[in-house]
């Protein structure tokens, strides 16, 4: 029965990460990148607007960063768990 508990409690928080990062994928993508564009059209970053800039770099950055808080977040998960490799 405890072990039921402690699987349901390490899916949960994992589920938990995966819709926090999608949640944000979705926002920088979407919202930034074609959205909200015309709002951030107005703030210059590196010669062009910060709408295009997410539509072509920061949404790429802010990708690679969410693979990294990934993988080290999940790393921390097992280890709570007794599940590391």
């Amino acid at each position: 029965m405890a072990d039921n508990s402690s699987n349901n409690a390490y899916w949960k928080a994992n589920i938990r990460i995966i819709q926090i990062s999608l949640v944000i994928w979705a926002l920088v993508s979407f919202g930034f990148g074609i959205l909200l564009r015309p709002m951030l059209s107005g703030i210059a970053v590196g010669g062009t607007d910060l709408g295009f800039w997410f539509a072509q770099q920061g949404s790429i950055l802010v990708f690679l960063a969410l693979i990294f808080f990934y993988a080290w977040r999940m790393n921390k998960l097992d280890a709570e768990h007794g599940v590391e490799e």
